[in-house]
């Protein structure tokens, strides 16, 4: 196709994308709603808890400021107990990069592409994870929705600051994956070409889809062989898993 643009920037999710931690963050979730007067086993958790599904990667504050509405200071407690909850957890047990994503960044970068990882955790969690991770020799950036300003998912800006950071000639060279229908609403809005959902997140093909899904893998495994093939395609949305 002669519109096809190279990727030169692949902008990675963390949790449930290139890190299998899901199960971790919810239990950080629960227990900080829980210190808010919020309890398993009522319909206020109930509901929370729908919320929070359905605002995966979105920064973690602004995910309790829509549980806890017009109580900035409950919504700042939560987020801070989230942190430690999370962080703790992180000390004692460890993270596991989901299967072949450490040979997925080391070919990514062996062919020349740039490698950002976007988050929705705040500055110091993410620094905890890369440090766990050991990650730093792999990437080129890591960011924060206070990195770019405050504002994470599902707006563009963590994907423009990565663009801006790397000197990125074009929005339409920079490809996007992970596992909740945020990234897909933030790569999309960024102008990314490619939008890759993952298969082993949070949300459902048809959610991923809803946010604009230009592509859907089973894995991040899968990743190189999207971008760096000469045939990516706008909206090639692969077939269902069998």
């Amino acid at each position: 196709m002669s519109d096809v643009v190279p990727i030169k920037l692949a902008c990675l999710d963390l949790a449930g994308t290139t890190v299998g931690d899901i199960a971790m963050v919810e239990r950080a979730f629960a227990e900080a709603i829980a210190t808010q007067g919020i309890v398993p086993g009522t319909g206020a958790y109930a509901r929370a808890m729908v919320h929070v599904h359905r605002s995966r990667g979105c920064p973690k504050i602004d995910v309790f400021r829509g549980i806890f509405p017009d109580n900035e200071a409950q919504a700042q407690a939560a987020n801070l107990t989230f942190e430690r909850s999370y962080e703790g957890t992180l000390e004692r047990a460890g993270l596991v990069p989901m299967p072949g994503v450490l040979e997925v960044l080391d070919k990514l970068r062996g062919s020349g592409v740039k490698l950002a990882v976007i988050t929705g955790f705040s500055r110091s969690t993410l620094s905890r994870v890369l440090s766990v991770l050991g990650w730093h020799d792999r990437i080129d950036l890591a960011i924060s929705p206070e990195d770019a300003g405050g504002r994470g998912r599902p707006w563009p800006d963590m994907v423009l600051h990565a663009v801006l950071r790397t000197g990125v000639e074009d929005v339409r060279q920079v490809a996007v994956a992970g596992d909740a229908e945020s990234d897909m609403l933030c790569g999309r809005r960024a102008g990314a070409s490619v939008v890759a959902g993952v298969m082993t997140g949070v949300h459902s093909r048809e959610r991923l889809l809803k946010g604009g899904a230009t592509h859907i893998l089973d894995s991040i495994a899968d990743l190189p062989s999207l971008i760096l093939s000469d045939d990516v395609g706008d909206t090639q949305v692969s077939p269902p898993a069998r």
